[in-house]
């Protein structure tokens, strides 16, 4: 059973907040099918894998084999703000190869009323401690539209590096977008998952919550 884990974070002017990881079911398809309710937001969240609409069908076969810690390939999260229990954003890790030590950190969201308060790297810094201290990877990588400015930036102040661009890669109506492979390795991993001078420790308050 992966332990779900809580961060309060405060590394920069914004205020703080707590989150924590929990296994995304049934129950949370409403609050995702609420957020995304265009074709270029469901491209950027799962690229080609869903068709716009989104609908609960498609989301039943997405969770299916998933968050069994024992065998899934996929494990799937919804992340909450620890004091009002607001669900707040998604993120998913997948194409978890045990051989190999590697896995994908695919679907990354964040609640459009939520934007802006640091939650996607706080996400991204949570699922990245479970790939390398529970899943005991070695390699994590991403993807992201070069377009997504944003993103990249939070991407990299998580520790994650370019790889290369994979250019063209997307037709959207008229134009092409090129897609950025990031990934980050288990020797540059710092306890926090991003680099030393962002390090989170026991003074910015990282906490761990056991459920089972």
């Amino acid at each position: 059973m992966l332990k779900y884990s809580a961060a309060r974070i405060h590394i920069d002017p914004r205020p703080l907040i707590m989150i924590k990881l929990e296994y995304f079911t049934t129950e949370d398809f409403d609050t995702l099918l609420e957020w995304i309710q265009d074709e270029q937001l469901l491209l950027h969240w799962a690229g080609t894998q869903f068709r716009f609409p989104l609908t609960k069908r498609k989301l039943d076969w997405y969770i299916k084999d998933t968050n069994d810690f024992q065998t899934s390939s996929t494990f799937i999260f919804k992340a909450l703000e620890v004091e009002s229990g607001k669900i707040v954003g998604h993120i998913s890790l997948t194409s978890i190869n045990r051989t190999n030590r590697s896995a994908r950190i695919t679907r990354v969201l964040v609640a459009d009323t939520e934007r802006g308060k640091g939650l996607a790297g706080n996400m991204v810094k949570e699922l990245v401690k479970i790939g390398f201290e529970q899943l005991h990877l070695h390699r994590i990588s991403l993807g992201v539209y070069d377009k997504n400015k944003a993103a990249i930036k939070c991407y990299q102040n998580c520790g994650f590096r370019t790889d290369g661009i994979l250019r063209d890669i997307q037709k959207f109506k008229d134009d092409y977008w090129s897609l950025m492979e990031m990934s980050i390795l288990e020797h540059e991993w710092t306890g926090g998952g991003i680099p030393e001078k962002l390090k989170l420790s026991k003074e910015l308050g990282l906490q761990l919550e056991k459920n089972s």
